[in-house]
């Protein structure tokens, strides 16, 4: 029924097969579909959502697209293992103790999966607008880049691309084709700028072309892009970096107390 004066809400243009995935994959990432619970039948589906066979078949081929179920003609088809991941950006922001890798690696690892990082490119760079401000960089200027795609079980996780201000990062390690020993927050505390406290900005975004092929995405999902800005001792910025990762396999988890610091009221 239509109230009088009232505007009808927005109307979902998406094909039926979309919203069924949707409304399925949001049961899976919810914990609703537990890894290794069945998807309702085919049948139970047509009938949930008033959808053809072949609608339904379309629906369940996104999300095996997306690796979030698994399924084959004639079996019942369940939520794969391999569920939304959790990270914590806060356990590897510290620097590594000696002779440990970097601490996204150790904390990914912490479910016994495989885990490294694969340097794609360092080199002097102008940054985006929003890593430059964050660096107090004017226009033009440059800072020197390190990009690299970290990977869990064979699957591209997080593509991470890190700015150093010239002046820190100049005739260092920083400036290197090659990995840095218990990471970059390693190697900035002994530079003397140890890490001391970060910020993140988190937005979901549509990928970009290089984004979608460099994370193997199966379709047009959103992605999270991370901007960190690290600070030093008297609030200098010594590491933008950018983080992407999909979606609908990851999901970031902050912890704060109630009468913390930048706690909101």
């Amino acid at each position: 029924m239509t109230v009088p004066g009232r505007e009808e809400g927005p109307v979902d243009r998406r094909s039926l097969h979309e919203r069924i995935a949707a409304d399925l994959r949001e049961q899976i990432m919810s914990g609703d579909l537990v890894p290794g619970a069945s998807l309702p039948s085919t049948a139970q589906l047509k009938e949930r959502f008033d959808a053809a066979n072949a609608t339904v078949q379309k629906a369940l081929q996104l999300l095996k697209q997306e690796r979030l179920v698994v399924g084959r003609p004639g079996a019942s088809v369940t939520v794969r293992d391999h569920r939304q991941r959790t990270m914590r950006p806060a356990s590897y922001m510290a620097p590594a103790a000696e002779g440990e890798p970097y601490r996204w690696l150790t904390e990914a690892a912490g479910s016994g999966a495989r885990t490294y990082s694969t340097l794609v490119d360092v080199g002097e760079s102008e940054p985006p607008a929003d890593v430059a401000e964050a660096l107090n960089l004017r226009s033009g200027d440059t800072a020197i880049l390190r990009r690299q795609v970290l990977s869990i079980d064979d699957e591209p996780a997080e593509l991470v691309a890190s700015y150093y201000p010239l002046d820190i990062a100049e005739k260092t390690a920083l400036t290197e084709r090659r990995r840095i020993p218990g990471g970059t927050p390693t190697l900035l505390a002994a530079l003397g700028y140890p890490p001391r406290l970060g910020v993140d900005r988190v937005s979901a975004r549509v990928a970009t072309q290089e984004q979608y092929g460099l994370l193997r995405l199966p379709g047009d999902l959103p992605v999270l892009r991370t901007l960190r800005v690290v600070f030093s001792d008297h609030d200098r910025p010594v590491e933008a970096t950018v983080m992407v990762k999909a979606g609908h396999l990851y999901e970031v988890q902050y912890e704060f107390t109630a009468d913390g610091p930048g706690c909101p009221v």
